[in-house]
C-alpha cells in the first residue's frame, strides 16, 4: 500500500509540473503576441518606414515611366539617317543605357528598392540623352540659320509627293535602255507629264540645258556654299539662267526624252561636286512614316528609269 501511495503521489507531482510548464509556455506566447501587436522592433520600424517611402515614391515613378515612354517615342522618330547625315555618327543605342537585366530567377530575389533605384537611374539617363540630342539639333539649326553653310532641310520638288512615286536613288542601278548596270546619280520621281516642278531651296539658276536626248531639258540651281540641285527630264522650263529663284518657285514641268520609257523627274543634289542622296534632305518635309517608306523605296529599287 505504501508503494502505491508513493507512485500516485509521484504521478500527481509529474502532472502538476506538466500543467505548470504548459501554462508558462502559453503565457509566454501570449505575452509575445501582445507585445508584438503593441510594440514594434527597430527592424520592423525600419521596414515600415521604407514601405511608406516607397508608397510616396510610387506616384512619381509612374509619371516618370510615362515620361520615359514619350522620350523613347521621340527618339525613335529621329531617324538613323538623320543622325548619320547631320552628326556623321551612328545614333546611340538605348539598349546600352545602364541598368542590370535580371533574368526570371534573379528577379524574385531582388529587393523592391533595387527596382525603384534602377528605374530612377534609367529615367535620368534617358532624360539626359534626350536633352543632349535636342541640344545638338538646336545647335545644328542655329548654325544653318546664322551661317547658312548648308541647305538642308529641303522642300519637295513635287507637290503632294507620296512615297509610291519614289524610284531608284543614287548607286549602281540597272539601266533599262542600255540593259546595263551603271552609276545612277540622282533620284527618280514618278509623275505625270506636265506636273509642275519646284525649287527645293532659294538660289541662282546657274545652268539651263534644252535637249531632246539623254536627260532632256535641265535646270541647275546654285544654292551657295558648294550646293547645287539639278532638275532633269523637264518639259517646259519656267526660269532664266542667271536669275535668282525662291524656295517653292516653279522651275518647269515634268517631261520626257527619247532615252526614257516613261515621264518622271530626275533630281540630283551635289555638294562641292560630290553626288548626294536627295532622300537625306527631305526629312523635314515628311512625316517619320513617309520618310522611312521613301528611304525604303529608294534603297530597294534596283532599276533606274533613265
Amino acid at each position: 500500500m505504501a508503494a502505491k501511495k508513493k507512485t500516485s503521489k509521484g504521478r500527481r507531482l509529474l502532472m502538476a509540473f506538466f500543467r505548470y510548464t504548459v501554462a508558462s509556455v502559453s503565457a509566454a506566447i501570449l505575452l509575445y503576441v501582445v507585445f508584438a501587436l503593441l510594440f514594434s522592433t527597430s527592424e520592423e520600424k525600419r521596414l515600415q518606414k521604407e514601405n511608406r517611402l516607397y508608397s510616396n515614391m510610387y506616384g512619381a515613378m509612374v509619371a516618370k515611366a510615362e515620361l520615359i515612354g514619350d522620350v523613347v517615342d521621340g527618339l525613335l522618330e529621329k531617324d538613323d539617317t538623320i543622325y548619320r547625315a547631320l552628326f556623321d555618327t551612328p545614333p546611340p543605342s538605348l539598349e546600352d543605357i545602364g541598368g542590370y537585366r535580371a533574368d526570371k530567377e534573379d528577379s524574385e530575389a531582388l529587393p523592391e528598392r533595387y527596382y525603384v533605384k534602377s528605374a530612377s537611374e534609367q529615367s535620368d539617363s534617358l532624360m539626359l540623352l534626350a536633352s543632349r540630342i535636342d541640344a545638338r539639333f538646336d545647335d545644328i539649326f542655329r548654325i544653318l540659320q546664322e551661317k547658312a553653310d548648308s541647305i538642308p532641310p529641303l522642300s519637295l520638288p513635287l507637290r503632294n509627293m507620296s512615297y509610291v512615286q519614289v524610284g531608284a536613288s543614287i548607286g549602281m542601278k540597272h539601266n533599262p535602255v542600255y540593259d546595263l548596270t551603271v552609276q545612277h546619280e540622282g533620284l527618280d520621281l514618278v509623275a505625270p507629264q506636265g506636273a509642275r516642278v519646284y525649287a527645293v531651296a532659294p538660289g541662282k539658276v546657274s545652268h539651263v540645258v534644252r535637249s531632246r536626248k539623254g536627260l532632256g531639258n535641265e535646270v541647275t540651281i546654285d544654292h551657295g556654299n558648294g550646293y547645287e540641285t539639278k532638275y532633269s527630264l523637264l518639259g517646259d522650263i519656267s526660269v532664266v539662267q542667271g536669275r535668282t529663284v525662291r524656295q517653292g518657285q516653279e522651275v518647269g514641268t515634268v517631261g520626257i526624252s527619247t532615252s526614257v520609257a516613261a515621264p518622271h523627274l530626275h533630281f540630283e543634289i551635289r555638294h562641292d561636286g560630290e553626288v548626294k542622296d536627295p532622300i537625306d534632305y527631305f526629312f523635314a518635309s515628311l512625316s517619320p512614316e513617309d520618310y522611312a517608306r521613301m528611304r525604303f523605296m529608294a534603297a530597294k529599287t534596283g532599276q533606274s528609269m533613265d
